[in-house]
């Protein structure tokens, strides 16, 4: 490493560390308020478990249960490292931590790109500083969520995906089964990451089985030896899922690709399949596509590609499309995009493929800094007096200096500074009883400020309410949003309960507007 090397892993550790702990101070969203309370259930002793439902896919028969049984896990092992760490249970800094070097392992990818793709440290520095200012994701680094996480490991078997195939002559024949090895281990825990993350796995199958100058036999070798990696990182969840509910992984997200609506998560019970999906024709098959390529579209070139970097971008990936390097990556993110626009169709707009474009982030800004490079020499071939030179360096900062701009802007007025317990949790923790379940919008964030469980108003009708509460030993019920015309922040098949007051629930007086709690009878449940 040189010195410059050096200077940029020191600034990428501290503008981390900036970026996580100054923008995020607590979680802000039901992803990070339910990675968090999971990992403070593990630091506590209580292990990977969880006393409320926020969907009910792959649903427990009783409360409490085994957590992770939607999201995968790795999230909550990280900021329970952190706070095992520090011996901080239930620190959200400390949570951050892992997160915080996370990021700036992402932004060391995006700089070794930007040196291998560009071949000067001009490059490398643009391809790291946009990593780490990264536009739409700047603010939420700091989030218990999956962003730094699989930005990283997803970045990396990738990396490693690509030199496994794109060896060059006179390296050792043992290497590459080296490189497959560690995609294979960083596939694995991008899995563990997120669910889509076994995409990982199955690109490298496919970039090394369709190697043609490589021999069969040694084809075969690599896969099996990556595919053992994989294996031994999994194994340990795979046991756990055996032991809970005897499959190796939860399957019931594959029922995402038949929702007809993103409000179908919340069924009760979980019904999505072909027969739902085709019942009224291929009307919705047509229209959710069509509306998912548009809006996907958009994340592409506004959050992937920051505007600016995403002609840049794809420019520079095509000039290296005969690299043997880039192919993984490039058949990951063809197959990420048509997986989150015409598979899972809901799930990807919203959120799913934001989420797993973060392990392509460091790949678009190394290929955006070369990209630009070769703009501007194609323009000075044909404009005699452009000193290409001079040109590269203040185009280069001008780029940096946008994204910075970009990324302050978005992630400054939309801070998550620490706000201490919401009035309606106190009024919520001050009027029910130790140990009660409400059935509430977001239970994850109601666990985080009172320790209540809780289950996620379904996307039924009031009667199902009853059968949940009977299941699941829930007396309460809480509607938000409510306004003077009948409406409130849940489904609309639960808006009569407003108009017309089921037998089984008996309003309770709550100092706090747009909020309506319910009790549900002793004598119903």
């Amino acid at each position: 490493m040189k010195r410059t090397d050096i200077i940029f892993v020191l600034v990428a550790l501290v503008g981390a560390f900036l970026i996580t702990r100054g923008l995020v101070a607590q979680p802000g969203f039901t992803d990070a308020f339910y990675h968090f309370n999971a990992a403070e259930r593990l630091v506590t002793g209580q292990g990977l478990t969880e006393d409320y439902l926020w969907m009910y896919i792959g649903a427990p028969q009783s409360l409490p249960a085994p957590s992770h049984l939607y999201w995968m896990p790795m999230t909550s092992l990280t900021a329970a490292f952190g706070m095992w760490l520090f011996n901080a249970p239930g620190d959200y800094a400390a949570a951050q931590i892992p997160l915080a070097v996370m990021l700036a392992g992402t932004a060391c990818v995006g700089y070794w790109l930007g040196l291998k793709f560009g071949g000067k440290r001009r490059h490398a520095w643009v391809a790291g500083l946009v990593t780490l200012f990264s536009g739409f994701f700047m603010r939420f680094w700091g989030a218990t969520d999956t962003f730094a996480p699989y930005a990283l490991f997803g970045s990396l078997s990738l990396v490693f995906m690509g030199l496994g195939v794109g060896g060059k002559e006179g390296d050792s024949p043992s290497r590459p089964y080296v490189w497959f090895a560690l995609c294979g281990a960083m596939a694995a825990l991008g899995h563990l990451t997120r669910a889509d993350g076994v995409l990982l796995l199955m690109v490298a199958w496919v970039i090394v089985g369709a190697q043609r100058r490589a021999p069969l036999q040694r084809r075969i070798f690599s896969i099996l030896i990556m595919t053992a990696a994989y294996l031994i990182i999994m194994s340990p969840w795979i046991i756990r899922n055996l032991n809970t509910i005897g499959s190796p992984l939860p399957v019931g997200g594959t029922q995402g690709m038949w929702y007809t609506a993103y409000d179908d998560i919340f069924n009760y019970p979980p019904d999505s399949s072909p027969q739902t999906f085709f019942a009224d024709g291929i009307g919705v098959l047509i229209s959710s596509r069509w509306d998912a390529l548009r809006e996907n579209l958009g994340t592409f070139v506004a959050v992937e590609g920051m505007v600016v970097l995403a002609p840049l971008m794809l420019i520079g990936l095509w000039a290296r499309r005969r690299d043997a390097f880039l192919r993984g990556f490039w058949l990951y993110a063809l197959g990420l995009h048509l997986a989150m626009t015409f598979v899972f169709t809901f799930p990807g707009v919203r959120g799913g493929l934001f989420h797993s474009a973060a392990a392509l982030l460091p790949w678009w800004a190394a290929l955006g800094a070369a990209g630009l490079d070769d703009v501007v020499e194609w323009i000075a071939k044909r404009r005699r007096k452009w000193n290409a030179t001079t040109a590269k360096w203040i185009f280069s900062s001008a780029l940096v200096v946008f994204v910075a701009f970009l990324s302050l802007s978005i992630a400054l007025p939309r801070r998550v500074a620490t706000t201490g317990t919401p009035r309606l949790y106190t009024l919520l923790s001050e009027q029910l009883p130790a140990g009660s379940r409400v059935l509430i919008n977001d239970p994850a964030q109601l666990y985080y400020f009172t320790g209540l469980g809780g289950v996620v108003l379904p996307n039924e009708s009031p009667d199902v309410l009853l059968e949940i509460a009977q299941k699941y030993d829930v007396r309460y019920l809480l509607l938000e949003g409510v306004t003077d015309d009948g409406k409130a922040a849940a489904s609309r098949k639960l808006w009569s309960i407003l108009l017309t007051n089921p037998e089984f629930l008996t309003p309770v007086p709550l100092d706090y507007p747009g909020v309506k709690l319910y009790e549900i009878r002793d004598d119903a449940l």
